[in-house]
């Protein structure tokens, strides 16, 4: 018996491992850098310009920059494909990231030293530029990560690279609040702006991938749209390409379409707002953390078919909790149960399920395939809106319609285990997640 406990301690002690090894913790400090330009479009800039006096009305044309996060993947191929002069002499994945990031700390400047009470439409394409260097630094960040990642560590890499985006998300809105009010929001922006450093710092200091695999140089027009459609064409030539396809673009529909709605349902049971702040922002941050943290855990001990399956499992009946607390109404501890679990189904899930899309991925195009996987990942939640959620509860009412999210979250497992059952998962798996062989 006490030699069964220690084997089972010795597991898990592997699985917490990787947490501290320097590729894992490289992903945590490329993560920061992810995640400050979009606060710096986000929140942040709402701040901003609610304090010039900007209406509301107006401040929606600012979700223009946001939309170039979208888009990301017509232009991922470029840094998969096209050498920098000069500075590509340290590398692909290092060039595109020292390029990047100065782009972002330029373009950041940039909107630093725009004036909206001046001139909105200089302040949108301001914005707007902020929004196409960002994506182009996620496309970069994302690829790094990956090939930097060996495949055991690629849930625990996840999860460290979400911690990081967090914190840069986090800190950013934090300094830039900070500073605005002792300094102006002119300073407050430009200080932000250093926090592109800790990725381009990282990438110097770490240097090219090891496992990055290079495709032969391109220099005629043929070339350069085989480089545009060599992604394209590798993915969709796996067998069972179009099945993990099906699964990407169902997975997180009933999620999806949950997490439109409750703030209404909140609403709608009577919680005050210091309620909401306490539960939803307070239990929600801390059980999305701790998500995380087991995601990457049980990637490591369970592997990632078990653990994806799980994660999968868990956010459906995460769903659940939420008719059961609009079953039991205005309850604190039924609020606090239901924003708990489901922030941790959340975190858990958005480790594992990155990782095996970080794992799906050719090593050859990693910039190219990660940014049209995660595309895909997302288009069925852009086609839920708000009002589609709204008609759905007006007509079923909140326990039913949180039961139908349910329901819609069925295909997507059911999807998986078929895909482990007959082998697809392994068979449609690239290069990323393929352990290499000595």
């Amino acid at each position: 018996m006490g030699a069964q406990t220690t084997g089972a301690a010795g597991g898990w002690l592997k699985a917490i491992k990787p947490y501290f090894e320097k590729e894992t913790l490289a992903a945590f400090f490329v993560g920061i850098s992810s995640g400050f330009p979009y606060a710096m479009i986000g929140a942040t800039l709402t701040t901003r310009l609610a304090q010039d006096g900007i209406d509301k009305q107006t401040v929606t044309a600012f979700t223009l920059a946001f939309l170039v996060y979208n888009f990301k993947v017509f232009w991922a191929w470029i840094v998969d494909g096209v050498r920098i002069p000069w500075l590509g002499r340290l590398g692909q994945r290092v060039s595109w990231m020292i390029l990047a990031g100065v782009l972002v700390i330029a373009s950041v400047i940039n909107l630093a030293l725009v004036d909206p009470a001046d001139s909105l439409r200089a302040t949108i394409i301001a914005a707007v530029l902020v929004g196409i260097a960002g994506a182009t630094f996620d496309i970069v960040i994302d690829a790094y990560r990956i090939e930097i990642l060996k495949p055991y560590q690629l849930g625990t890499g996840s999860g460290m690279n979400q911690y990081g985006w967090r914190v840069g998300s986090a800190g950013a809105g934090a300094i830039a609040l900070v500073v605005a009010v002792r300094y102006g929001w002119s300073a407050a922006y430009i200080a932000c702006a250093m926090l592109a450093l800790p990725a381009m710092l990282t990438a110097l200091l770490m240097g090219e991938p090891s496992r990055r695999k290079v495709t032969i140089a391109r220099k005629g027009v043929s070339e350069v749209w085989q480089s545009i459609a060599g992604p394209f064409t590798e993915f969709f030539q796996r067998h069972g390409a179009w099945t993990v396809l099906a699964f990407i673009l169902v997975h997180k529909i009933g999620d999806t379409l949950a997490n439109l709605t409750f703030r209404l349902l909140f609403d709608d049971l009577g919680f005050t707002n210091d309620e909401i702040a306490i539960y939803d922002v307070g239990v929600g941050f801390w059980a999305y953390m701790i998500g995380i943290f087991v995601g990457g855990l049980i990637y490591a001990r369970l592997g990632l078919k078990r653990s994806v399956l799980i994660a999968l499992i868990l956010m459906a009946v995460s769903n659940l909790s939420f008719a059961a607390l609009a079953l039991a109404g205005d309850s604190n501890l039924g609020l606090a149960s239901a924003i708990g679990f489901e922030n941790f189904a959340s975190g858990f899930g958005g480790v594992v399920v990155v990782a095996y899309f970080s794992a799906l991925c050719d090593l050859r195009f990693t910039a190219a395939h990660y940014a049209m996987i995660s595309a895909a990942a997302s288009i069925a939640g852009r086609l839920l809106t708000g009002t589609t959620a709204g008609g759905l509860i007006e007509w079923a009412g909140y326990v039913n319609f949180y039961v139908l999210t349910t329901v819609l979250a069925l295909p997507g497992i059911a999807v998986f285990w078929w895909m482990m059952r007959t082998g697809l998962v392994d068979e449609a798996m690239g290069t990323a997640g393929e352990v290499e062989a000595g």
